[in-house]
């Protein structure tokens, strides 16, 4: 079993720990690679989310080997054993605890940034990370949560050597895990991206309420309301309709291809899946219905990125981060505009069946989280997005529908669509700071 990268980790290791909901668990990820995974399950069991700080005490002469642990509040587990065979005395183990609760502070204010660790005082500790090769670290954090008060441990990655498997069953109450493969050598060959994660990442992970309910499903949504958008020194309005439930967390702006418009049943029926998240959404038309007839404007990028810019600033007045939803196009309008110097960009960029390649010469320029989304038989406007996809230097994602063309019109794959843009909005709206 391979995994595109932590996220889609997080998700299916959440999927297994469904029964956890009701044991008042707190979700504790092993930073810096075990957060983002933990950040999934958190928000699945609408659970607290921590870091579990654990720091190895290693002999003096031989650093590598580690004769215990050390985690905040004092908490140390040490290995006998080990301190007798690597001649560890008092004086020493007093020397590595210090340098080491040094660092442990260091860790906890970097990371929580003076807030207080959740307590695990009589309740369910699930400690989670990107996976397991050896499980020492593991085998500490799980050691450390229960000696921090935790009444039941549960250890849960998304693959293990098999090996490890056997080491730690002892360590937790309970042992989850989706994949122990024969041939394991590493965590990072199961990942398909296995890039870094940065400490800013694993901050604003934290600071996420991953206990807050989802919408509640049926609640009333105001909208969709006509607008009008200024643009172009007020000389062009544009027509929109602005949808925003009850403290929708962002705004996504929709681009629209050639050809279509803010009535595009493809887009709607994208926005009101969104619209259901909780997040609001704007359909609005770039080019006015004299203008849509002018087919050199139709493929002006540069127009049309401006004006998505303009309506941008507009839609600042909301205070809330803002979105891109770009179709064909439109998806290079997105793009182009997300590129803007001087300008605050969105929080994440979704592009449908797009052609970035409009957009070429901008996109090293892109700094959102972008994702694309391309059918499997389209395969002209799938190689335009690959060729894309190196261009970037921000995060980003290929994702292809199997069985799908252009217009996403087979059944099941405008619902992927919608689904695969909603998670990716709301995973990086946690993630900004």
């Amino acid at each position: 079993m391979r995994f595109d990268d932590r996220v889609d980790a997080g998700r299916r290791l959440a999927e297994r720990l469904g029964h956890l909901r009701g044991d008042d668990p707190v979700v504790l990820g092993l930073p810096r690679g075990g957060v983002p995974v933990a950040y999934q399950v958190a928000r699945a069991l609408r659970a607290p989310l921590d870091v579990i700080l654990v720091r190895k005490l290693g002999v003096p002469s031989h650093r590598e080997l580690g004769f215990g642990a050390l985690g905040e509040g004092g908490v140390r587990v040490v290995r006998d054993d080990i301190m007798r065979l690597g001649r560890v005395d008092e004086d020493d183990l007093a020397e590595v605890q210090r340098a080491e609760e040094r660092h442990l502070r260091e860790q906890a204010d970097r990371f929580r940034g003076g807030r207080p660790r959740v307590p695990l005082e009589g309740r369910t500790a699930v400690v989670v990370d990107d996976g397991i090769a050896t499980g020492s670290t593991a085998a500490a954090a799980c050691k450390v949560a229960r000696a921090q008060g935790a009444r039941r441990v549960v250890l849960a990655v998304p693959v293990t050597s098999p090996d490890a498997v056997e080491s730690l069953r002892g360590e937790a109450d309970e042992l989850v895990y989706l994949s122990a493969p024969g041939g394991f050598s590493a965590v990072g060959e199961w990942y398909r991206d296995f890039s870094q994660t940065e400490d800013a990442e694993v901050v604003a992970l934290l600071r996420h309420d991953t206990t807050a309910a989802p919408p509640r499903a049926g609640a009333h949504i105001h909208g969709p309301a006509p607008v009008k958008l200024p643009v172009d020194d007020r000389t062009v309005t544009l027509d929109g309709d602005l949808t925003m439930p009850p403290g929708a967390p962002a705004v996504v702006l929709f681009a629209h291809g050639s050809g279509s418009s803010r009535h595009s049943p493809r887009n709607r029926a994208v926005a009101e899946v969104l619209n259901r998240a909780g997040l609001g959404t704007l359909l609005f038309d770039l080019l006015t219905p004299e203008e849509a007839e002018d087919r050199a404007k139709v493929f002006d990028i540069g127009l049309l990125a401006g004006r998505l810019d303009q309506v941008t600033e507009w839609m600042r007045r909301e205070s809330v981060p803002l979105c891109y939803f770009g179709a064909s196009t439109g998806a290079a309008a997105a793009l182009w505009a997300a590129a803007e110097e001087g300008r605050e960009g969105p929080a994440a960029v979704v592009s449908r069946g797009g052609r970035p390649d409009l957009a070429m010469d901008r996109l090293a320029g892109v700094r959102a989280p972008t994702l694309f989304l391309v059918g499997g038989l389209d395969e002209a406007v799938l190689d335009l997005n690959r060729r894309a996809a190196e261009r970037l230097r921000c995060e980003n994602r290929l994702v292809v529908v199997d069985g799908a063309t252009h217009l996403f019109e087979e059944p099941g794959a405008l619902d992927t669509v919608a689904e695969l843009a909603c998670e990716w909005f709301t995973d990086h709206l946690a993630t900004t700071p």
